[in-house]
Parts: C-alpha cells; structure tokens; sequence
C-alpha cells in the first residue's frame, strides 16, 4: 500500500457516520487516489481480512460492537467538467458537487440538493429525491471489480438501476466504486422539467415546467431542511440516515389487498397515496404507512425516536445506542406489517447488525 494512505488500528466509525453510531473498526484507511483505494481493497482481499468501504457514512447502521476488519474511507477528490459532461471522484462531496453544477449553469442534478453522502454512493443505492434520480444522467461508472481483480467501466445501461437500487447493490461487496459519469443539460440556465408536485407547488408553477437552477436547488434546500434532511450538527433531527424506508412497491394483487387494509383501518373513504411503478406495480408511501399505523413524528422515548419534522426519519437525539436505533426500526416495521400488510424495507446498509 502507498506510505499516504493513513491507517489507524482500532478508529472509532461514529463519527463517520451521519447518525453518529457504531463501533470502532479494527483498521481504518483513509485513502485519497485511487491507487490507494484500489491497493487497500487488494490487501484486505489478499490477507482474508473484511472490507468495509466508506464515503459520506450517510447510508450506514454500525453496530455498536463496530466492524472487525478493514474500514476504507474513499477520500479521493476530483470534479472534471467538459461542457455537459462531468466526472466526480467518488470521494467528492455530493451536495457541494451539485451546488458547482447549478452555478455552471447545468441541469439535471439540481433536485438531488442537500443530499448528504459522497458522489461514489449516489450510483449504488441509484439516489433519488424530488422527482429526480442520477440513473437518468449517469453515462459510466468507473469501479474495481474484486471479483476480476480489475478495473471496469460499467455503461449504464449494464448498471442495473431501478427504484434505490442498481447492480451495485445487488452484488454487495464486488465494486468499489472509484468515479462517476454524467451527463447534464445546458437549459440556458433553467432546470430540468420538474417531476415532483411538492417542488412544483413550493415554486408556484406546474409540473413539468422548468425555473431557474438556482431557484430550484433553493427550493429543494428549503424543503429538505423543513423535514431535518440537511446536516446541522446542531439538530438532532438531522442525525439520521435520510429515509430510513423505502417506499414500497407493490403489485396489483398486493395493492388491492393493501387497499382494503387501508379501508378497514380508516373507513371506506380512507384513501392511500398511489403512483404508477412500472406495468402491474404501484409506488406507495412509507411515510404515510408509518404516521396511519400510529407512529408520528416525535415518536419514542428514549434516545432513538422519529424526527419531529419527518416520520420516516429515525434519528439520535445524541445519546442512541445502534441496539436502541434497531429496535425502533422493528417497531415501526413490524406495526405498519400488522396495520397494513406491507413489510417496510430498510434503506440504510446495517454493517456487523441486521433488522
């Protein structure tokens, strides 16, 4: 391994971490190049040793035992921009590299403002807010394959993107991402159409019109921030994962059963949020299951509860534990299950622990 790659025996993950959990990692490499991203994945591959690769800790549960192997923190820097295209290391900061886009004058990513996590992470979990996924504007990934030994350019269209998912995540552990490729849209400075009624709303336009790049990442910044999903060290509410659910899924069959669920639990006119997911499938809502199966925001007692300004955020409220961070996570699972029949799906990756 390159001497520049820092390594500390025994760092604690927390503070890695955006829920500021978990234990420490027997090892911890901080890598800057790729070269010493690559170099670490090869040696912890080479001794046995188990890998865990961190960018922006923003998707993470650790447990509170910690990780019994080699964390790598991707540190890697670089934004390279020729006309729409752009490429980001896989260490560069998300939200900062969308604020560059914007103030380049470029459309796409606008939406996906405040998003806390690095750009590496953005193809794996396929990230998406506000009407807006990279998969529409991701060209390549750029990863080390340790299933070949090699490095690999994946098109997109071998990445397998779906709802908050890809190839990636599907394959947990054989990419390391190292950089990202998109493409972007010169608008004349306006954004993309815009998807998402709330973002239309707070606009005051219609769905499907564009507005001014700087006013749509405002708007969405705003948004996010009034439901505790931009970073403030300051604001318990913001210690947490983003959603911690997935919005399901469901498929004709399930949906009609999901519906009459809904009407014996609320009445007959009780009606559920409901969006188009692909032929025979319907998208619901996690945060509407969750508050109609009794638990709203501010929800707990102890150190892990619900956001007070979002219910499908679990937050620590500085003192958690990953055990306690869990068991509310069951708890909500295993209630929206019994009012509904719907199984919630965790969102985050759960190192050393599972839900």
């Amino acid at each position: 391994m390159e001497a520049s790659a820092r390594e500390e025996p025994g760092a604690p993950l927390a503070p890695l971490t955006t829920f500021r959990l978990g234990g420490p990692a027997r090892r911890l490499v901080t890598a800057t190049t790729d070269a010493e991203v690559i170099d670490a994945v090869r040696a912890a591959d080479a001794s046995g040793t188990p890998l865990l690769v961190v960018g922006g800790g923003s998707n993470l549960v650790v447990a509170d035992e910690g990780f019994d192997g080699t964390a790598l923190r991707v540190a890697t820097t670089g934004f390279r921009l020729e006309g729409t295209r752009l490429e980001l290391a896989a260490g560069e900061n998300w939200s900062e590299a969308v604020a560059r886009t914007v103030r380049a004058g470029l459309a796409g990513v606008e939406c996906l403002a405040g998003i806390p996590g690095s750009a590496g992470a953005t193809p794996i979990q396929n990230v998406g807010a506000y009407g807006q996924e990279v998969s529409s504007v991701i060209t390549e990934v750029v990863a080390y394959d340790r299933a070949g030994r090699n490095t690999v350019t994946l098109p997109a269209a071998e990445c397998g993107f779906s709802y908050r998912h890809s190839r990636f995540k599907a394959d947990p552990g054989r990419f390391v991402v190292l950089r990202v490729r998109f493409a972007l849209e010169d608008a004349g400075g306006l954004s993309a159409p815009l998807r998402y009624a709330e973002t239309a709303r707070a606009l005051g336009v219609s769905a499907g019109e564009r507005v001014p790049l700087d006013r749509a990442r405002e708007t969405v910044l705003k948004l996010r921030a009034g439901k505790g999903m931009v970073l403030d060290p300051d604001d318990h509410d913001t210690w947490s994962a983003g959603s911690f659910f997935t919005n399901p899924v469901l498929s004709e069959a399930g949906h009609a059963a999901f519906l009459a669920r809904v009407a014996e639990r609320l009445g007959p006119d009780a009606s559920a949020p409901a969006w188009p997911a692909g032929e025979g499938r319907v998208k619901t809502s996690a945060a509407w299951l969750i508050d109609h199966a009794g638990f709203p925001k501010g929800y707990g007692t102890g150190a892990a509860r619900i956001s007070t300004k979002h219910t499908l955020a679990l937050t620590n409220r500085g003192s958690a534990t990953t055990a306690e961070l869990l068991a509310l996570a069951r708890e909500v699972r295993d209630g929206v299950r019994d009012a509904f029949g719907v199984t919630l799906v965790n969102e985050p990756v759960t190192v050393g622990c599972a839900l």
